[in-house]
């Protein structure tokens, strides 16, 4: 048995970027952990869905629980940094964000839990979080000097494959499909993820798509019934979310791995 550890900037984002593979490792029989630096007070929540006196935070941090039992995971653990909002914002320069942390401080709290797990695998996000959301940036940031405290040396920083979204879109396109604003200009992609040629491992997580949107459910406050997330045809949510992508330092060219613990 070996362990998964995977560190996120808030919830949900876990089975977004990585819930088949923490389903995954948890089904062979391996120890998943989850690390959530913040508890998402800045999300968005629509007027009138939390009880009487309950806080985002206090909702978020129970979906967490919730989601995690669904995916896999049987420790969970929030390091207490405050949601920084999205890039730009007032939020990001507040007291106690995660994304004003000092980064060795904000490590050796992941490094601290990667020595008790003694964790064979780290999963983080790519140097750009994906998509340029600062808590994000400062979880590569953060992961990636934890796992050189702790000595965890397979690092995974998930991502996306932006030729592959490209494609996917093209295709809907050529048969018509109606995406909108969506499908207007897709200079956009530029900002996503990372190119097919940086990529190091490809994970097919078809088999554990339920357990994926389930975990997505959890999330209420966040993924609602009728959001992009859940509202898509069963075909596009296996495009979107049926392969978790990601980069190994070291590894490559090309995509090499297609399974986070193999061989341990």
């Amino acid at each position: 048995m070996a362990t998964l550890v995977t560190f996120h900037a808030h919830p949900d984002d876990e089975c977004i970027t990585v819930g088949g593979v923490m389903r995954k490792a948890y089904e062979e029989g391996h120890r998943v952990v989850l690390v959530v630096a913040t508890q998402g007070e800045h999300g968005e929540v629509q007027e009138g869905f939390l009880t009487e006196g309950e806080t985002l935070r206090e909702r978020r941090i129970a979906e967490t629980h919730a989601a995690a039992g669904i995916l896999g995971a049987q420790r969970v653990e929030f390091l207490g940094y405050t949601d920084s909002g999205m890039m730009g914002e007032p939020e990001n320069d507040a007291e106690g964000s995660f994304w004003t942390a000092p980064v060795e401080e904000a490590a050796e709290k992941l490094a601290a839990i990667l020595r008790e797990e003694n964790a064979d695998v780290l999963t983080i996000y790519d140097d750009n979080g994906g998509y340029g959301h600062p808590d994000h940036i400062q979880v590569h940031r953060v992961g990636m000097r934890a796992a050189e405290l702790a000595g965890t040396e397979r690092v995974y920083q998930a991502t996306q494959n932006r030729d592959e979204i490209r494609r996917g879109i093209e295709a809907a396109q050529a048969e018509g499909a109606d995406l909108g604003d969506f499908g207007e200009d897709l200079e956009f992609l530029s900002t996503i993820g990372k190119p097919e040629a940086e990529l190091t491992a490809k994970v097919d997580v078809t088999a554990y798509l339920e357990h994926k949107r389930q975990a997505m459910r959890a999330h209420a406050s966040q993924i609602a019934e009728d959001s992009w997330f859940l509202a898509q045809s069963e075909e596009a949510f296996r495009f979107q979310f049926g392969t978790e992508w990601f980069i190994r330092a070291g590894h490559g060219p090309g995509i090499t791995e297609k399974d986070l613990l193999a061989g341990l």
